[in-house]
This record gives C-alpha cells, structure tokens and sequence, in this order.
C-alpha cells in the first residue's frame, strides 16, 4: 500500500493560532509536535518513507518540507487548494504514473487517533479486501451522539467478512434526535475521511464522475517531473470544480463499497473546544483547567488558556472559559461555543482585516 496524506487544507477554527500562513496542520497542538507529523509517525510501522506520499498547497510546501526534512517521503505540491476531490484525484494519477498498482490510503493531515494500532489493523484489513476492486473506508465506532460528522450506515445484514459490511449509504450530518438515534443503532459510523483503493479504481470513478478533470488530469504523465508540471497543473486547477472526494465520488460511485468499523479513539480535532475535551484527561489540573505557555488561573473550573504571545495572562473566577492570546490577537470564548470562532474569522474577511488571517 502507499499513504496518501492530504495536508492542503486552510482551516480557521483555531484561530488566532491557526492563520493562512500556518493552518491547523502545522500546529504544536498534540504532543508538541505539527499534526502533520503525527500523522507521518502514526503511519510509519505501515509504510516505509517510499510508500508516503504528501499533498500540500504552494503556500505551505516549503513548511512541510521543514517538517519532515529528517524523511523520504514524496511531496506532491497543489497550486492551490480546490477541496479534496482534485487533491486524491491528483494523488492517484501520480501514483499510476510512478507505477502504483496496490491500493492507496487516503487519509487527513490533522486528526488525532490515540490507538494507532487499532487504527492501523484496520487500515491493514481494508487494504487487503479493496487490493482487487472496490473502495474501502473506516467507520469510527461512535462515542456519543455527533451532530458535527457525517455518518457512513453499514448494512450489518451483508457481512463482507467478519467485522465488515458493505456501506448502505453515506449519511449528512444529522438533527440532534436523528444523531441520538445513528448512536443506539450499531450500524451508524462516523466517517473519519479515510478511503481505501487503487489508484486505477479511482482514475476509473473520476473518469465517470468527473470526467473533464480526468481527461486533463492523464496530460500530466507528460509532465510530471519537468519544470513543465507546475503551469499545466495550475490551469487545470483553475477549471476544476472546488468539491469535497465524498460528494464528487462517494456519494455517486457504483463500486463494491465497504466499512471496517474501529474504535481507536479518533478525533477531527474540529475547534477548541474538541481539543479541550480531548486533552483534559491528560493536561488538566484537578480543576480541569489546561494552561500553556505564561499564564494563571485561579478559582477557574474547565478553562482553557492558551498564552503565544508576549504577555502574561490571568484568568480568574471563570468556568469553561477559552483565552487564547497571541502576539496580535486575543480570543476569550465559552469552551461550548468555539465552533464560532468561525465567524470572527468572517468578520475580520468582512472588514479586511487581511493581516490577522
């Protein structure tokens, strides 16, 4: 198999660290270390340097190349971003190109999995059931109902084998009610973005289902290595339709489709407050305070304080209160409304406020 890490992706929920310049991917957020290389470490015990391929805009090659310096990993640079069905469209013509005839793992830059074996056994198994046909992803057993991922229904009555179904359908994101239902049924997953296949199936669905973009996308195995590459990608980026693999494939695909179903205590790290919840066990002080960097809390209780700027930050009398303050920003939040922050990074858009994104 090979490892397709996609890291192009220009998050904003962890602002005011998060910036154009430095997206979540790049952040000391999980074991001091940029998720990115989380990511890349996770996956070594699977995959020699050879057989990891990493997906990154222009803007944030060179700080990708920085992180994983010490590697032999590939890098496979987007002009620009365009979602994530051009990037594994992208990834999978490379991959043909360089000869890949075994099943590609396509997997997020910035979530955390805190088993990664179990998140590897199951990667194993979906490897060796999708190395002939069909597209494979993971059904992250879910810990409680989720009204903010996207569910993948097993069909529990069509065992592929023992532990994998064949996918009944690919499901939104649910109503609080429909979401406490998907939670007792046992068939309902959530969909960590994690697919498994060839790179000739997936050049096969792209063909049908996005057809222009297949076309141009086989010009490239005229280009790829020569300083040629970088002028005809950006033209065909320039046209692609900015669509999500899910929606563009996904939902579409006529392919045998199939879960494994793991528990391996997966997160998206989606916001802060995500971050807090997840890290609380581990940071927290008797009080469930998390504090980095200078700052202090006093009678505080589930609070979140964050200093990377110059100045000492207190916080007092407060519960499950955010501070996150840096160099040219201060965020102060309710731990339960950080899936805002997003519009403050509207506002700042609104009132071009450029330099602060």
């Amino acid at each position: 198999m090979v490892a397709v890490i996609m890291a192009g992706g220009s998050g904003t929920r962890f602002w005011p660290l998060s910036r154009a310049s430095s997206p979540k991917q790049f952040l000391h957020i999980i074991e001091g270390k940029p998720l990115l290389r989380v990511t890349y470490e996770r996956m070594q015990p699977l995959f020699s340097d050879e057989r990891i391929l990493v997906v990154v805009g222009a803007d944030h090659e060179a700080q990708t190349r920085r992180i994983l310096a010490d590697t032999g990993v590939q890098v496979l640079v987007e002009p620009f971003g365009r979602n994530t069905a051009p990037c594994v469209g992208l990834a999978a013509r490379y991959a043909a190109w360089i000869g890949v005839h075994e099943p590609l793992v396509i997997l997020p830059a910035d979530h955390y999995i805190a088993d990664a074996a179990a998140f590897r056994r199951a990667i194993e198994t979906a490897g060796a059931l999708c190395a002939e046909g069909g597209i494979g992803t993971l059904g992250i057993v879910p810990t409680r109902p989720e009204t903010g991922y996207g569910y993948i229904e097993a069909a529990m009555d069509k065992p592929i084998q023992d532990g994998v179904y064949a996918v009944a359908r690919f499901v939104e994101k649910p109503a609080s009610s429909v979401a406490a239902a998907y939670f007792q049924s046992g068939r309902h997953f959530w969909n960590a973005g994690v697919f498994l296949a060839t790179p000739q199936t997936l050049l096969q669905e792209f063909a049908e289902h996005m057809p222009r973009f297949a076309e141009r996308l086989q010009i490239l195995d005229t280009v790829f290595g020569t300083p040629s590459f970088t002028d005809l990608l950006a033209s065909i980026y320039r046209s692609v339709e900015n669509i999500s693999f899910d929606y563009a494939i996904m939902e579409k695909t006529r392919q045998r489709v199939f879960v494994v179903p793991v528990s391996c205590g997966w997160s998206d790290v989606g916001s802060w407050g995500s971050l807090y919840e997840m890290r609380r066990g581990d940071e927290g002080d008797g009080d469930g305070n998390i504090v980095r960097g200078d700052a202090f809390t006093k009678q505080c209780r589930e609070c979140f304080v964050v200093s990377e700027g110059d100045r000492f930050v207190a916080v007092l009398g407060l519960e499950r209160a955010l501070v996150v303050d840096t160099a040219d920003a201060l965020l102060v939040a309710s731990l339960d409304s950080t899936q805002e922050v997003r519009a403050v990074v509207e506002h700042l858009k609104g009132h071009g406020r450029e330099k602060l994104l």
